[in-house]
């Protein structure tokens, strides 16, 4: 699995929006907005070496606090302009994101390379850190962050069960669990079309784009021994989870499931 990941690092972004038609970047808004992250929020993002939930992340909470802040500038109309004007630099500036912070975590090197770089070339930096670890046994103390997420990488994790026992052993508790991931098709119809999209074309696409065939026929094999969306829910219950829930996101292609540590 390494060395898949090693091989496609580079060309990962752009075999995406070509496996996907691009809609994985709306499956991707789509968790974050169900995540919706208060400044403040303490982000682990597993598995999103290229970081593509982090940054979504960072833009959500700096939206957020933009309102926040134009909220205030309302109810300070007694100030002066100057007085109004350098509070606004001041909390602008100096807390843009209101101590919030995304800790992108990979075990793959040469995907965190190619995040950094994206981070750098899109001017991300402030509450950004990256680290290098492992999924099941992650390197953080307990209880330390609000949220964990983990973006179409949990299929690809040796022993699924520990990686959810870390995911809950680090989150603080209240912290909510959140895995985008793809699933299965209940609809046979569309279920066949499906497999015939992707055993047939996604190795195709990635000879062309990536020079690639072995690694994307891999990827689709995983996707289809991966546990479907109610035998997930139970082994995020069994690691500790309440209120675990999931949502089909285009008949069941994806699924979002949400977990709480009480």
């Amino acid at each position: 699995v390494y060395q898949v990941f090693e091989n496609v690092a580079r060309k990962y972004d752009v075999m995406n929006d070509s496996m996907t038609l691009g809609i994985h970047r709306v499956w991707k808004d789509i968790l974050v907005h169900k995540m919706n992250p208060c400044p403040g929020t303490l982000l682990l993002d597993v598995a999103g070496g290229t970081g593509d939930i982090a940054f979504r992340f960072i833009n959500y909470v700096r939206s957020v606090r933009q309102r926040q802040l134009q909220r205030k500038l309302k109810h300070d109309q007694n100030l002066s302009w100057q007085e109004i004007f350098e509070s606004y630099q001041n909390d602008k500036f100096n807390n843009s994101l209101g101590d919030s912070q995304v800790v992108v975590c990979d075990i793959n090197r040469e995907m965190l390379k190619v995040g950094k770089q994206k981070a750098q070339h899109l001017g991300y930096s402030e509450g950004l850190s990256w680290v290098l670890g492992n999924a099941e046994e992650l390197p953080f103390d307990d209880d330390k962050f609000d949220v964990y997420t983990i973006a179409f990488g949990i299929r690809n994790v040796t022993r699924i069960d520990l990686a959810l026992q870390e995911a809950y052993r680090v989150l603080k508790p209240g912290g909510r669990f959140l895995c985008l991931e793809f699933s299965h098709v209940s609809n046979p119809l569309l279920s066949r079309l499906y497999d015939l999209y992707s055993f047939q074309v996604i190795p195709v696409l990635g000879e062309v784009i990536a020079g690639d065939w072995r690694s994307y026929q891999y990827l689709v094999e995983s996707i289809r021994q991966f546990p479907p969306q109610e035998e997930l829910k139970a082994m995020i219950e069994d690691a500790g989870f309440f209120r675990v829930d999931y949502e089909n996101l285009n008949f069941g292609i994806v699924a979002i499931h949400s977990g709480f540590k009480l």
